[in-house]
């Protein structure tokens, strides 16, 4: 049995110190929507985004950042120009984002998109600070490294997903042998009743139109293909003190439970709320303590009906992929992510059909030996190796 290593008992004083690593995406903007609405309770060193330059200089203007980093490096000069006549420190590049991560705060949302966010995430941990993980890939790719580097620095962990917030919330950390298994919630996303045929030519903008939260690209995608599922099942292997067949999966279109905890007496615990990420990322944002926002409160009677569902794997392939990975162990989850991302890249640039994402994450496991993992620099070689698998799979398509 794993030993849970989320669990801290510090709490911190108001203002606050804040650091947003990816802080011009969704989860990024909700986040500094909750600052926006108590903002002399937060202190925000720091802001970064990939290349939106004119968000990034919003933000970092209107929050007061002591530092913009824009990850691209040909955006420095636009964002320097941007933030002319302020006292914003302002750098780019991707080692940036690591120093951005490095910077004393207290608290670090770690919403990075990808592999991307993996090094300064754990450069964060190293801290031994709070953070707030939104970077589903960071314990997919490097559950074990990257748990242990928690333990090892005291850091603390609160997950941001809305299905390991609802599962923090309600397990029995004192007593992990009295849980019987996790159930995550997914939503089925836009195709949840499409058939194996309509789904063959389903565009990105179908994709993208999730039908109950507000996401980037990327993970709309990956909710679609259920996916995300498939990463999040691997996160809760390594969050919580759980074997794999602890872990289950149902598709619960209105996203109202956010997922439940079975435990051995036949009790069920389940979080629930409306479906809008304000909510987990507030529980993150004010822990151990709980913040009055402005979001929407949950009536069940506007619903009046809660669906659930078994997930079809046959159209839903994806899921069988990452439970897959995730036996496997060792490279096994990061070849799975990084053809992942490959795929879905493919996609939405009209490159492959929707159904050929988890064709070439398939094809990808099959073509590449997972082995243990025993460092970062065999994170970085197998994440590059699968992405040119990946990739080749692709252009034989």
């Amino acid at each position: 049995m794993k030993e849970i290593n989320t669990i801290a008992h510090s709490k911190f004083d108001a203002p606050k110190t804040i650091t947003i690593l990816g802080s011009t995406g969704s989860v990024g903007c909700s986040t500094l929507d909750l600052i926006g609405q108590n903002p002399d309770a937060y202190d925000v060193v720091a802001l970064t985004a990939n290349r939106n330059v004119a968000l990034l200089a919003e933000q970092a203007k209107i929050f007061r950042a002591q530092h913009a980093i824009i990850a691209d490096e040909t955006c420095y000069q636009d964002l320097k120009d941007a933030l002319a006549g302020t006292a914003i420190k302002v750098s780019a590049g991707t080692d940036a984002l690591n120093e951005a991560a490095e910077l004393p705060s207290e608290w670090v949302m770690a919403s990075i998109v990808g592999a991307a966010g993996l090094r300064p995430t754990l450069s964060a941990i190293r801290r031994g600070v709070t953070v707030a993980l939104a970077n589903k890939e960071c314990l997919v790719c490097a559950g074990d490294l990257m748990m242990q580097e928690v333990k090892d620095h005291k850091s603390t962990l609160l997950p941001v997903d809305s299905e390991h917030n609802a599962i923090f919330q309600i397990f029995d950390f004192e007593r992990p042998d009295s849980v019987q298994n996790i159930t995550l919630t997914a939503s089925g996303g836009p195709f949840i009743n499409y058939s194996l045929d309509e789904m063959k030519t389903v565009t990105p903008r179908q994709a993208v139109a999730h039908p109950n939260w507000d996401m980037g690209a990327k993970i709309s995608v990956d909710s679609a293909t259920m996916m995300n599922k498939g990463l999040e099942m691997i996160e809760a292997y390594h969050l919580f003190p759980l074997t794999e067949n602890q872990i289950e999966i149902i598709v619960h279109p209105q996203s109202i439970i956010h997922s439940m905890v079975t435990y051995r007496d036949g009790s069920v615990l389940a979080q629930l709320g409306i479906p809008d990420m304000r909510i987990p990322i507030s529980y993150t944002l004010g822990w151990p303590n709980r913040l009055e926002t402005s979001t929407k409160k949950l009536n069940l009677t506007d619903f009046g009906r809660l669906d659930f569902l078994t997930p079809d794997m046959t159209r839903f392939p994806a899921l069988l992929c990452a439970r897959e990975a995730l036996h496997m162990g060792g490279t096994a989850p990061i070849i799975l992510n990084a053809a992942n991302e490959v795929a879905v890249f493919a996609f939405l640039q009209g490159q492959i059909p929707f159904l050929d994402i988890a064709h070439t994450v398939e094809k990808t496991l099959l073509h590449i030996d997972a082995e243990p993992l025993t460092c970062l620099e065999m994170l970085h070689a197998t994440d590059r190796e699968a992405r040119i698998v990946a990739q080749n799979i692709i252009d034989k398509l």
